[in-house]
């Protein structure tokens, strides 16, 4: 027995070692990367934060711009986004170096790691000298005094030891390099998707840990928590719009709105907060990455055809709730100056997605584009969740997805109810 305690405590002391060794590695990665010898400044900080809708996440419901406090749900638990105004209580004192050690390495102004929902894979990439301008826009803004509060995360999963692993695993520190392969204008728009804009934060393919392959993963994957699946950049069918016009995406990316492709959910407030922002050189550049991009079609099932009944049923209900709009034949229908006012629906990579989720949830939660400068009163789509019970949003669901030349999956109850579940909270 005393042999057995001696052996458990020296396993347990070398795992304390362990842990201490990896917590200390992580915290003293460094590179080589030099401060910019030039002053930063904040006119260019205030453009780079709009890329990087910064304040998306940093501003709760109805809070105050920057301040923090918006609950990020996570497949383990929920985050608090932290202030980043300069207040006491935000980023008040934090010098160019503090703030580039939270940009680069994911690690706040007193060593500690910050939760990877902080997209440091991503703004690791961003250059010392657009940080520094960052840094000084933000520094530059009115103080607003907001506690930080606590992540709801289940143990061990916000433990410094659990962040030091996952970081092991998947995040390396690095500013983005030119690919000498491809010309001036694709690096740029690989610098801007991969980095800034963070465009992999949402649509990565994770892991059962969050882990992805990296600021260059655009396979596509569920944003937890939030009833809504971010469409793979790879797949034609489904987000990837390497068969566009540069001018159409050009376009859409400016006014979320273009040659009836229509901003959503989540893509909304990334063109409305975000790529709304761009200049016409930005715009360009990451239109010529995102057109580039390679193509890789999502493996699809054979859709079962709906039952007779279930069928006549979702037939029934887009006569009465949805034809008037978006036609009879799902042709979409245009306003008096031509455009096209309601999205037609016969052909839509939003209807025929391999998940069924992003429809569910635009028939339930209302369907709403982004209001931009050049596109400032778009059509929007009332809610239909007091309208339509779960047996029927699965039959109008299933009738979308399965007519109209689409033949998808059809969709049951059981994931109706858990869209509604996810709504619930989110």
């Amino acid at each position: 027995m005393k042999r057995l305690l001696i052996g458990l405590g020296l396993v347990a002391a070398l795992a304390a070692a362990a842990a201490a060794g990896l917590l200390t590695w992580q915290r003293q990665l460094s590179d080589d990367t030099p401060r910019a010898d030039r002053p930063a400044s904040v006119e260019r900080g205030a453009y780079l934060a709009a890329i990087g809708n910064c304040a998306g996440c940093h501003t709760a419901r109805g809070g105050v711009p920057l301040a923090g406090g918006r609950p990020i749900p996570t497949p383990f638990g929920t985050v608090f986004s932290s202030n980043l105004t300069p207040d006491a209580s935000g980023i008040a004192g934090w010098s160019a170096d503090d703030f580039w050690g939270a940009l680069h390495f994911g690690r706040s102004r007193d060593g500690r790691l910050l939760v990877p929902a902080h997209p440091v894979v991503n703004t690791t990439r961003v250059t010392r000298e657009d940080a520094d301008a960052l840094h000084a826009w933000l520094q530059a803004q009115p103080p607003v005094a907001s506690p930080r509060r606590e992540h709801e995360l289940r143990w061990p999963y916000g433990t410094q030891l659990a962040l030091a692993a996952w970081r092991a695993l998947y995040f390396r520190p690095g500013v983005y390099r030119a690919d000498p392969a491809h010309d001036a204008a694709w690096n740029r728009g690989a610098y801007l998707s991969q980095g800034l804009a963070h465009c992999s934060a949402c649509h990565a393919g994770r892991n059962a840990l969050g882990g992805d392959d990296g600021p260059a993963d655009f396979r596509g994957g569920l944003l937890s928590g939030l009833g809504w699946q971010a469409p793979s950049l790879l797949d034609p069918q489904e987000a990837g719009v390497q068969r566009w016009p540069a001018a159409t995406l050009q376009r859409w990316l400016r006014d979320g709105n273009a040659e009836g492709h229509t901003a959503q959910g989540p893509m909304a407030e990334v063109v409305l907060g975000s790529t709304s922002a761009l200049d016409d050189t930005d715009i360009a550049a990451m239109t010529t990455y995102l057109l580039a991009l390679p193509e890789q079609p999502v493996p699809r099932a054979e859709g079962a055809r709906p039952d007779a009944q279930r069928r006549e049923r979702g037939a029934r209900l887009y006569a009465d709730h949805c034809a008037a709009c978006h036609g009879a034949q799902g042709e979409g229908r245009r306003d008096t100056a031509g455009g096209l006012a309601y999205p037609a629906l016969a052909g839509s990579r939003t209807v025929a997605m391999t998940s069924p989720a992003n429809l569910l949830r635009i028939i339930d939660r209302g369907g709403f584009a982004p209001a931009t400068p050049r596109h400032p009163r778009p059509y929007g789509m009332p809610p239909f969740a007091g309208v339509l019970n779960v047996e029927e949003l699965a039959a109008l669901a299933s009738h979308l997805r399965h007519d109209f030349g689409h033949g998808a999956t059809e969709v049951d109850t059981v994931q109706v109810l858990r869209l509604r579940s996810a709504n619930a909270t989110h």
